[in-house]
């Protein structure tokens, strides 16, 4: 049966179809359709995991206990699942266990580019690698396979592109899925890693990588494709797609197996070509392998080592280097996007984090020093805080660095907001901090934080903006909606009760609409000489359909200060010197915060 899928509903079907029984996941972009699309099966067990460190050691008890399970994530969150991740590649499985990470080059929605080919390598496990959706769905039962034949955790790579492009693929209709009993055996030696078990275990770990050495030579996804021999494409994924499309008459070796690569597969290849090109986004993974073989290859001082590959980017960087003739049209792609309008990132109209962030801008204001010279020899402004300084988490409020918010100092990664906080105020730093955090991100890695400050007695106040949801990656549930990954009504983690179960006594739960309020709430606790919490609760408006009365501005009374414009919504816009509240994107009094700062009260809801 031919469907239209994308990567990531490939390889839901395909884990399906390959008899995967238990599945866990953090929500994070580009992997999160996977985990939902496999919630749609109803013989998997799915769940959205408190965070991936969670997630991977649910999967490993799940392959522990005889039966295919999946660990799924984006390549940021295998950091937070490494310990496991490297503990299952000690111990081995004993159910296929195969562990998604979705790498995310050009940085569309991450704070980096990381490369976590580099993680196989680390690991000493095999890593698999597609390059379209059908190889997506076919390489699933070989990478459980795989994993239960050299008993061994597999790590099956995508990027943005091959998660999120739909492409044809055959797939079966309706199969004969076999899914293996779950049964424990007590193993100690295998499964418990105290020192005199895990050193038996590291040899067992080499010889695995070399039997797998000889096993990739032969796998059948790899292909060699003989053209104009003068010059050879060694490449994988994304990047092998974009290459096939600039270098038409080429030869290639398109790799599925990128660790460990199948190396006399490729000095054959070598052999049948003049030079060799090495096509892959972000680090050189695959070109300083095969330089380490000895081979003489072209990679990136013509491919670019940051950012995502295209075919347009690939075709200039060839032109350049003389691979190919240059082509008429090679700048019309950058021209066009140049003319675009520059539309900024901002918060969606009714969000909750807006009061909050504005409170913070207000509560936070900047001292312009004179230029000072930095690092890298350039000019630039200096600018200190007098008053609050912010750290915050990764999420929508997140968008809040941005004009005309500005609120927000420091971002580094899920959950960091909160220890960033506590160093500062630990340094010395005389200012008054408070740390910014999301509902989700809280529960995943957030509350051990707080637990040290409060242990060390830190004094900051921790900001938990409580959306009740996963609003960032498209609303999926977490421990404190009370809805499963298939939306199912689940136990629910209430907030303010853990937080004083941690031993935090100043709690605080504020409307996230009531700008007096979280402001006055924030102005005070941030003078107390203990740890305070203030969550700040209020619904997404994409979660929570529906628009209370709308909001109108009465011209004649305003005085175009354009201090609601300050808000950073997008229902509020300016021609002129006249303010206008689009209807349309406006959610009305179920918000508000708008006619909050307007001091000639001028913004009201209308009169039906």
């Amino acid at each position: 049966m031919r469907r239209l899928l994308s990567g990531n509903e490939a390889m839901a079907l395909g884990a399906h179809h390959a008899g995967l029984r238990v599945a866990a996941a953090y929500p994070g972009t580009p992997s999160t359709e996977i985990l939902e699309n496999l919630a749609k099966m109803e013989d998997i067990y799915v769940e959205w995991s408190t965070n991936e460190k969670v997630a991977m050691e649910v999967a490993m008890g799940a392959s522990y206990g005889g039966v295919r399970a999946m660990a799924i994530m984006k390549h940021v969150g295998l950091n937070v699942a490494a310990d496991p991740f490297f503990a299952a590649s000690v111990t081995g499985i004993r159910g296929g266990l195969v562990v998604i990470s979705c790498d995310d080059p050009g940085m569309h929605s991450s704070q980096n580019e990381q490369d976590n080919r580099h993680f196989a390598r680390f690991a000493k496990v095999p890593m698999l690698e597609p390059s379209n959706s059908q190889e997506a769905y076919d390489l699933m039962p070989w990478a459980f396979q795989i994993s239960e034949e050299f008993d061994t955790p597999v790590l099956f790579r995508s990027t943005t592109r091959i998660s999120h492009c739909k492409t044809v693929a055959d797939v079966k209709e309706a199969p004969d899925i076999e899914r293996k009993r779950p049964e424990f055996i007590r193993d100690p030696h295998k499964f418990v890693m105290v020192p005199s078990n895990a050193r038996p275990r590291h040899p067992l770990m080499e010889e695995r990588i070399q039997k797998l050495s000889s096993y990739v030579e032969t796998f059948p996804l790899n292909e060699v494709i003989l053209q104009d021999r003068s010059l050879g494409i060694v490449s994988s994924g994304a990047a092998y797609q974009y290459a096939r499309e600039v270098f038409r008459d080429a030869s290639f070796l398109k790799l599925v197996t990128t660790y460990p690569l199948p190396q006399n597969l490729i000095r054959r290849f070598a052999l049948d070509v003049r030079r060799i090109l090495v096509v892959e986004e972000l680090d050189p993974f695959i070109e300083d392998s095969l330089k380490a073989m000895g081979l003489t290859v072209m990679g990136k001082e013509v491919v670019p080592i940051i950012g995502e590959l295209n075919p347009q980017i690939l075709e200039e960087r060839a032109a350049i280097a003389g691979l190919i003739p240059k082509p008429a049209a090679m700048y019309a792609v950058k021209k066009a996007v140049r003319d675009l309008p520059l539309r900024p990132p901002l918060l969606c109209p009714g969000c909750p984090h807006a009061a909050t962030s504005y409170a913070l801008r207000r509560l936070g204001f900047y001292h312009t020093q004179p230029e000072e010279e930095t690092p890298s020899g350039r000019r630039a402004i200096a600018r200190k805080r007098q008053g609050i300084i912010a750290t915050s988490d990764i999420g929508c409020y997140t968008l809040a660095v941005y004009p005309p918010l500005l609120a927000l100092d420091t971002c580094a990664c899920m959950g960091a907001s909160i220890g960033q906080a506590h160093g500062l105020e630990k340094a010395g730093v005389t200012n008054r901090i408070v740390s910014v955090i999301g509902d989700s991100t809280f529960l995943h890695s957030g509350i051990t934080s707080l637990v040290n400050a409060v242990y060390n007695e830190g004094r900051g106040t921790t900001i938990i903006l409580d959306n009740g949801t996963t609003a960032m990656t498209g609303h999926q549930g977490h421990p404190g909606t009370g809805l499963s990954a298939r939306g199912e009504t689940a136990p629910k983690v209430v907030i303010e009760d853990l937080v004083r179960g941690i031993g935090v006594r100043d709690v605080n739960v504020v409307n996230a609409f009531d700008l007096q309020a979280i402001e006055e709430t924030i102005k005070r606790c941030v003078e107390t000489a203990e740890p305070s919490v203030i969550i700040v609760r209020g619904a997404c408006p994409l979660h929570v359909r529906g628009k209370g009365q709308p909001m109108v501005i009465d011209l004649a009374q305003c005085d175009q200060c354009f201090n609601c414009l300050r808000v950073g919504c997008q229902a509020i816009t300016r021609e002129g010197n006249e303010i206008h509240i689009d209807s349309t994107l406006c959610v009305g009094d179920r918000c508000a915060v708008c006619s909050q700062v307007c001091h000639r009260k001028a913004i009201r809801v209308q009169q039906k």
